[in-house]
């Protein structure tokens, strides 16, 4: 079991914590499938909220907290069912608009898994405005479920009513529907470059057009992602290289673990992400951040 999950499976109750334990190894990265999360319910008589909510004890240890030292967990329930756990992300020394909020980091973890849609999400803190507007951007993003503990379930349009969102400006495809953006680079022999081309593809950019990735390389070799997420609201949108951040933490790896770092974005972009990217990236490793624009096609 992993190091940073001790002390919380210790409070956790005997019976999950038993079935807990085996899913907690080296490799664990805060997902959990439909048929583990059924195995757990099971094992543990809980409800299904009930788990949720002991589970977020275990999500709060992927945060890191350097400025607020406040902590919080999020568990996305996808389309599948299966859950992604997430958490607040600061960088140290950086600029609050860097930071990661825990829905946020839940939601990226759940479409950089493949999933549509989101079905639940379960919170240790009322969701701010902020992670509110951004939930709303996903596609059937109204109606999703927000659980907090001993509060009456509500939905994101009861804590957003009379909402702003991608309909407003026109956006027919909303965050986490699937789409597919035709990119084109000359370099086609890099790795990272094909990675980053691939999720740029899948990026949601659909108001500056900057369809974008960042892909983080570690001295083992692994690669870590992210993808450029918009916002109707325009400053909720999710940089991509917080979200590959999000991903390496998630995944207990560490910054000096870092060896090469890649930003690939669109020609056809109205922006670009290289000052922000360069500025998260410098406040956690020395690496400099390789800047790559691809043709829009």
């Amino acid at each position: 079991m992993q190091d940073r999950f001790i002390k919380q499976i210790n409070q956790l109750p005997a019976s999950l914590a038993a079935g807990l334990v085996p899913l907690l190894n080296q490799h664990f990265s805060g997902h959990l499938d439909a048929q583990q999360v059924a195995d757990l319910i099971s094992i543990s008589g809980l409800e299904k909220s009930e788990l949720m909510f002991q589970l977020l004890t275990i999500a709060k240890q992927i945060s890191l907290a350097p400025v607020s030292h406040f902590h919080v967990g999020a568990i996305a329930e996808g389309n599948s069912g299966d859950i992604y756990m997430g958490a607040n992300v600061e960088l140290q020394g950086r600029a609050l608009c860097h930071s990661v909020h825990a829905e946020q980091h839940a939601i990226s973890h759940a479409w950089l898994n493949g999933e549509t849609g989101i079905r639940n999400i379960w919170i240790n803190a009322s969701p701010c405005g902020h992670c509110r507007q951004f939930i709303n951007e996903i596609d059937g993003g109204a109606a999703i479920n927000i659980y907090l503990p001993n509060t009456v379930v509500k939905t994101v349009s009861e804590y957003l009513p009379n909402a702003f969102g991608p309909a407003d400006l026109g956006v027919a495809e909303p965050l986490m529907h699937k789409q597919q953006h035709t990119l084109y680079c000359d370099d086609q022999s890099d790795p990272l470059i094909i990675e980053a081309l691939d999720h740029a593809s899948l990026s949601y950019a659909p108001y500056s057009k900057n369809h974008s990735a960042v892909v983080l390389e570690l001295i083992d070799g692994q690669t870590f992602s992210g993808r450029y997420a918009e916002n109707a609201a325009f400053n909720p949108s999710m940089m991509p290289m917080q979200m590959a951040i999000a991903s390496l933490l998630r995944h207990n790896h560490g910054f000096e673990e870092i060896q090469r770092a890649v930003l690939l974005e669109s020609s056809a972009g109205a922006l670009s992400l290289i000052d922000i990217s360069s500025d998260a990236l410098q406040a956690i490793s020395a690496v400099p951040l390789e800047h790559i624009v691809a043709e829009a096609i």
